[in-house]
């Protein structure tokens, strides 16, 4: 494909990359937790996780379902550190994460558990959100953690569906010229 025809598809991911921001814009106010700042950087995320996964639907499945245990991870390590505290002090949190890091990999073994990246990726959005937004709860932060996530994991669907169409009908364009 020449650079004249490529540039299209660079147009067509600033366009979706635009609206992604102008959706957190219109977006965030209705979100969890009360006076966020706006989480388009999630969307970012789960869209290159798309890519990640292999830019299909079915991959686009597992990402959803590994960021949903990348929460329930985050949420056991956070309760479990917490528990362990009195006990371990400093060490407390570093054993939770070995011991759900150490499980969590055993979810490769499973089909539609197999995305440990994402569910890294899940877990560390987790725990940025509940770090560093105030007021976040366990539930404010596992909704809207998934709602951008969402967001991003169609626009990496859109994104691919768009190229397809667009590199397709350049591919039938350079038959006909060839013909």
């Amino acid at each position: 494909m020449t650079l004249k025809k490529f540039v299209l598809i660079p147009v067509i991911i600033g366009v979706l990359a635009c609206l992604i921001q102008a959706l957190d814009q219109l977006l965030y106010t209705s979100v969890p937790p009360e006076g966020n700042v706006g989480f388009s950087w999630i969307s970012f995320q789960s869209w290159a996780v798309y890519f990640l996964a292999g830019c299909t639907v079915r991959g686009g499945i597992k990402a959803f379902i590994a960021y949903a245990i990348g929460i329930a991870a985050s949420i056991v390590i956070m309760v479990l550190g917490g528990a362990m505290t009195p006990a371990l002090g400093f060490f407390a949190v570093p054993v939770a994460v070995g011991v759900i890091a150490f499980c969590a990999i055993f979810c490769e073994r499973s089909e539609w558990l197999s995305l440990v990246p994402a569910l890294f990726i899940g877990a560390g959005a987790f725990f940025a959100f509940m770090n560093y937004v105030p007021n976040a709860t366990f539930a404010t932060a596992a909704l809207t953690e998934m709602i951008y996530c969402t967001i991003g994991l169609l626009f990496g669907y859109i994104t691919i569906c768009l190229r397809s169409a667009y590199e397709k009908k350049v591919s039938e364009d350079t038959e006909k010229t060839k013909e």
